[in-house]
């Protein structure tokens, strides 16, 4: 048995063929819909990029208990299993992330990876000159930090498509393929940074959205409210278009790779993303500051398994590839989910379109917590805004950094949790603001509880009051809450009786 995970960062369902989308230009994904079952309810879980990634490394929600931060000596981790029990798994990723304080424990779990260089802020090109300023817009306006210098070095290396770190990436993983096409027992992770900012694409996929913007280069937007003019808000949307008919052309590649070697007999594919990416839906550009929306939270997924062969059929069932994804795996080469796994094998949904669980629990840590039954989506916010929040760990460092000194002197040593295999932990306090307050220094929007109905309101334009509706998402978001093991403070700041 043989399996090739692509994953992309950012990808926005809605803005696929496949899910309904007519002005993106993007025939493999239609390609990949009709080898595929196509899920219609595909949910995100702990977010945003490397929380989705410890969700997928060990199949089960960390959003309650852990900002960004690596894997811990406690988790579970899916790679690693498959290469205990004789799975070569191989990783190939310019997802930089991987490398730095905050992720630098996940990717060697694979018994092999393979690193590009140069996406967004990697410190990678050395040059002690600082580059030129250009005059942009978004998140590069006013922006002459460390990090934005090195997205400029970088992209001074980035001339045409082939110097892309995707393109890089994807050259690298139809190498192994045709490699290996012919071995036996092995896991192919593509994983791509795109199209997450900034939308970096070559010419001939910009020119697919020409509009008549004029103005300064604006392929970045800020995590913030939309405004900028109607000229420069269409344009930076047709550079995110157009960065994922480049992600398109690529996806191509794999399936005509997949065709030509007769993959399709022997070899599970799986196509997925973390999350997607808001661009001007409901006034914001990006994530994480705003509340988690179906544009982000619903993500599209597509999943070819050679030994049940269903291709070109929809899956309405409710899933989670972030946590799903191991299990599912794990099942695929014969060997059982870990105890602390909390997702589902995938494979009866694929085959017959089973449903799996009745709700699903997704948020970012210190935010609101959402759940979803399918239909309705409800968003349960910070009661008091005021709550002590704390972290679990015994890995202290965050996305880029370690841990400063002052949560450090205040930590606790925490008796063990469920999924922590018998291992006290450091129990860290959480200090200041975690979102911005909105504009007239209220309640974060990212923090205000909402409840809707997504079969008369699929864009959630109006949130609905019905406290009967209200009363049984509460009870799910308890249930799942309670699998998760979440620490009493989680209940507390939500204003949520604690489980029996």
């Amino acid at each position: 048995m043989k399996a090739v995970i692509v994953m992309f960062d950012s990808l926005n369902r809605h803005m696929l063929p496949p899910y309904g989308c007519d002005d993106v230009h993007a025939p493999n994904f239609s390609r990949l819909a009709n080898h595929t079952a196509t899920f219609d309810a595909s949910y995100v879980c702990s977010m945003p990029c490397m929380p989705a990634r410890r969700d997928f490394h060990t199949g089960r929600p960390h959003f309650l208990h852990r900002d960004w931060g690596p894997l811990e000596p406690f988790d579970d981790s899916v790679p690693a299993i498959l290469t205990e029990n004789g799975v070569y798994t191989h990783l190939v990723t310019d997802h930089y992330h991987y490398f730095e304080d905050g992720g630098a424990t996940y990717h060697n779990r694979y018994s092999s990876w393979d690193v590009v260089r140069g996406q967004e802020f990697d410190a990678w090109t050395g040059q002690v000159r600082p580059p030129d300023m250009p005059d942009a817009l978004g998140a590069m306006k006013d922006n002459t930090s460390e990090m934005m210098r090195r997205h400029l070095n970088n992209r001074k290396r980035m001339r045409n498509e082939e110097d892309l770190p995707q393109a890089k990436t994807f050259r690298a993983g139809i190498d192994f393929l045709r490699d290996n096409a012919h071995e036996d027992s092995w896991l192919l992770q593509i994983e791509t940074f795109d199209p997450h900012e900034p939308f970096l694409s070559h010419r001939k996929y910009k020119d697919l959205y020409p509009d008549n913007h004029e103005g300064p280069e604006f392929y970045w937007p800020k995590y913030d409210k939309v405004s900028e003019t109607q000229d420069e808000f269409e344009h930076c949307r047709n550079e995110y278009k157009a960065l994922l008919s480049m992600c398109d052309a690529h996806l191509g590649d794999v399936l005509d790779v997949f065709d030509e070697l007769n993959l399709w007999d022997d070899t599970m594919l799986i196509v997925w993303t973390d999350h997607g990416f808001l661009l001007g839906e409901h006034g914001w550009w990006a994530k994480v500051v705003m509340p988690w929306y179906d544009e982000l939270a619903r993500t599209p997924f597509f999943v070819w398994d050679p030994r049940t062969k269903v291709q070109g059929e929809r899956r309405s069932a409710l899933v989670q590839p972030a946590i799903d994804l191991g299990p599912t795996l794990l099942d695929y080469f014969g060997l059982n989910a870990a105890q602390d796994m909390l997702g589902k094998n995938l494979g009866p949904v694929i085959e017959n379109d089973i449903p799996l669980r009745d709700a699903a629990i997704f948020g970012i840590f210190g935010s609101a917590v959402n759940v979803t039954d399918g239909r309705y989506v409800y968003m349960r916010s910070d009661a008091k805004h005021e709550s002590q929040l704390y972290e679990y760990t015994v890995m202290p460092t965050y996305m880029t950094r370690r841990f400063p000194l002052q949560p450090l002197a205040g930590a606790q040593l925490s008796e063990p949790l469920s999924f922590t295999k018998g291992c006290r932990i450091l129990r860290l306090p959480v200090s200041g603001p975690r979102f911005p307050a909105d504009a007239e220094g209220g309640i974060p929007e990212a923090d205000q509880t909402r409840l809707y109905d997504l079969a008369t309101d699929p864009h959630q334009a109006a949130p609905i009051t019905d406290k009967v509706i209200e009363t049984r998402m509460t009870g799910l978001l308890i249930d799942l809450m309670k699998q998760c093991d979440a620490p009493r403070e989680q209940y507390e700041r939500l204003g949520l009786r604690l489980p029996d």
